[in-house]
C-alpha cells in the first residue's frame, strides 16, 4: 500500500497530501477488556506490532521525509523480503539501509513516551471516523474507505486506480462495502 500511494504522490506531486498514521489491529480485534491498550503495554510486549510501530515514530522523529523512506522500506522488508518487522535487528537494519541515523534511531524507539502517537492516531480513527482496518484512506472530502489492494497495481495503474476509489468514495457515500470473494 505504500509503494502504491508513493506512486500516485509522484504523480499528483502537491495536489495529494499524504499523512500516515497509526492504527493498530491487535488493539481494534482485542479481547482483552475495555481497559486494555497495547500502547501502554511494556516495551517487550510480544505481539501487536509494537516494536514497528515504535520503529516508524523513531523514524517520524528523524523528519517525515526519512519517515516515508523507512515506512516504504519497512513495507518491502515485511512484504517483498519477508523479515520479520518485530524484531529488533530487522527493524535496524531497515533503518540503516532508509539512511536513518542509527543511534538517534535506536534512542528513541526506547523512549517511553514513543507510542503516544499510536495512541493518539488509534483513538482518533476509531472514535472519529469509526475505522475498524487497515488500510484506510481518509479522503478529506468524504471521510474514510476501508481498501484492500492485491496486487499491488503497477506503476501506469496506480493513478487510475486511486482517481476511480477518490470518485467512489466522493461521489457514492451510500456505497459502504465493496468485497470480491
Amino acid at each position: 500500500m505504500a509503494v502504491w500511494l508513493q506512486r500516485v504522490k509522484e504523480e499528483l506531486g502537491s495536489s495529494l497530501v499524504l499523512n500516515w498514521r497509526y492504527f493498530s489491529l491487535e488493539q481494534v480485534n482485542s479481547n482483552k477488556g475495555p481497559d486494555w491498550e497495547i500502547w501502554e503495554q511494556p516495551l517487550d510486549y510480544p505481539g501487536g506490532g509494537l516494536p514497528a510501530f515504535r520503529a516508524a515514530e523513531a523514524a517520524r522523529r528523524q523528519g517525515e521525509e526519512t519517515f516515508i523512506s523507512f515506512h516504504i522500506a519497512l513495507f518491502r522488508a515485511r512484504h517483498e523480503k519477508h523479515r520479520n518487522i518485530a524484531d529488533i535487528d530487522n527493524l535496524v537494519k531497515t533503518a540503516e539501509d532508509a539512511g536513518l541515523d542509527r543511534d538517534r534511531f535506536i534512542k528513541d524507539m526506547n523512549d517511553p513516551r514513543i507510542l503516544d502517537a499510536l495512541a493518539r492516531d488509534h483513538t482518533y480513527a476509531v472514535e472519529t471516523l469509526r475505522v475498524f482496518g487497515t488500510p484506510t484512506l481518509v479522503f478529506q472530502e468524504n471521510g474514510a474507505v476501508f481498501l484492500r489492494l492485491t496486487p499491488i497495481p503497477s506503476p501506469e495503474e496506480s493513478l487510475p486506480i486511486f482517481n476511480e476509489i477518490r470518485a467512489i468514495a466522493k461521489g457514492r457515500p451510500n456505497i459502504k462495502e465493496i468485497k470480491r470473494p
